[in-house]
């Protein structure tokens, strides 16, 4: 088994709709086995500007993770295939154990 994370910002745009939007469409359609759409309050990234998007007054991006897993191969053809459909953001992946209740 295979996580992927996917970060960017929510703002972030794939043709006439949200990116996250965009990329959770792709994976359903790609068959993946689960995604996650996380917000965050705070983050950075090589600028290493703190960016607050919910702090009064603020007009940063409001940072945002999609993390999904599945078989190796899924998830390695899904990144593949996101990779070549937008230039956006980092994308990561590593192995992980599923400890199933037995």
């Amino acid at each position: 088994m295979m996580q992927a994370q996917l970060f960017f910002d929510r703002d972030d745009r794939k043709r006439d709709q949200p990116l996250h939007k965009f990329i959770m469409d792709h994976l359903i359609k790609t068959g993946i086995a689960g995604a996650t759409l996380f917000e965050g309050t705070a983050g950075f990234g090589k600028n290493d500007y703190i960016q607050r998007p919910n702090q009064l007054f603020s007009f940063d991006e409001t940072p945002v993770v999609i993390t999904f897993i599945d078989e190796d191969e899924k998830v390695k053809k899904a990144l593949t295939e996101l990779r070549k459909l937008t230039s956006v953001g980092l994308f990561i992946s590593h192995p992980i154990t599923v400890w199933n209740k037995e």
